[in-house]
C-alpha cells in the first residue's frame, strides 16, 4: 500500500452521530488491505451501510489494493451485499458473530 502504511478509522456521521465505522489496516501481503466494519444498532438512515463500504473501497489507502479482507457482523447482509456490488468476486465465511469477507477489487474504482 503506497498511500498509507498505518491503520486508520473511517466514520460515517449523520446529524452529529456516528452511525458506522471501519478500521482500515495494511497487511504484510502486497495488494491486500484489511477492514473491520461496524454499523450502530437501531434505526439507521437509508444507505448507511452502502456509504460505509463505498468509503472503505474509495479510501486512498485502498486504491492500490487488489484484495480486501473485511470482517462484518454475521447478521449484516447490507454490508456484504454492497461489497458484492463493488467487487469482482466475493467469498464469505461465517465464524461465530463475525463474517469474513474476501473480495477481489476491480482495478478501476
Amino acid at each position: 500500500m503506497t498511500h498509507s502504511d498505518q491503520p486508520h478509522q473511517i466514520t460515517i456521521d449523520d446529524d452529529g452521530r456516528t452511525t458506522a465505522q471501519a478500521e482500515v489496516s495494511p497487511t504484510d501481503d502486497q495488494g491486500v488491505v484489511r477492514s473491520a466494519m461496524h454499523v450502530e444498532s437501531g434505526q439507521l438512515p437509508p444507505g448507511t451501510r452502502a456509504r460505509l463500504v463505498d468509503a472503505v473501497i474509495d479510501d486512498p489507502a485502498v486504491s492500490d489494493a487488489s484484495h480486501l479482507v473485511a470482517t462484518v457482523p454475521t447478521g449484516d447482509t447490507g454490508l456484504v451485499d454492497r461489497i458484492r456490488e463493488r467487487a469482482d468476486s466475493v467469498e464469505v465465511r461465517a465464524t461465530g458473530a463475525t463474517k469474513f469477507v474476501e473480495a477481489d477489487l476491480p482495478p478501476q474504482r
